[in-house]
């Protein structure tokens, strides 16, 4: 069993129930959550667009394998509506964006999975709903806290506003 942290955004659409159904999928296909972060508002970062994202990290358990976990996730994605991967710093709006940003403490490279996510430490985004659900954890490579990789970013986000904690509202409404 691996205790995992997984990324969800979102800047198109409902991106609450976008978020709130990824994570009700994740549950039934992936393990067991443990813990969700609040849903954060943030600007988007490495592309210019109109629509701000709604973030979140969570912590589960699974018994899933990463490159497995790469398909799943990958899998949910296009099952929401995701029809474009961001590739080679090219991204673009996005229903569901999951990224798996670390798995236990492994240190894994392969040509479709890098783990830790290697933008991790540079991700403001992923790292404020990080410290406020797992503020001891250590980056298996920089061995540092998020609160510690945050203030080695360059620059803060231009926007970011915690909105609210998870679940909030009934999950029927996927």
């Amino acid at each position: 069993m691996a205790t995992i942290f997984l990324g969800l955004g979102s800047n198109l659409g409902n991106r609450e129930s976008y978020l709130r159904q990824a994570i009700a999928t994740l549950q039934e296909k992936v393990g067991t959550l443990l813990k969700c972060s609040d849903f954060w508002e943030t600007a988007p970062d490495g592309f210019t667009s109109d629509h701000l994202f709604l973030n979140a990290v969570i912590t589960m358990q699974t018994t899933v394998p990463p490159l497995s976990l790469l398909d799943v996730t990958e899998g949910i994605e296009r099952e929401m509506g995701r029809t474009k991967k961001s590739k080679q710093g090219m991204y673009h709006d996005r229903e569901i964006d999951i990224d798996i940003l670390s798995y236990g403490n492994l240190i894994f490279h392969s040509r479709r999975l890098i783990l830790p996510h290697p933008l991790l430490h540079t991700r403001t985004f992923v790292l404020q709903p990080l410290n406020q659900i797992e503020p001891t954890w250590k980056h298996p490579i920089f061995e540092l806290t998020p609160k510690e990789l945050f203030a080695k970013c360059e620059s803060a986000p231009t926007h970011a506003e915690q909105l609210h904690s998870f679940p909030q509202q009934n999950h029927s409404q996927h």
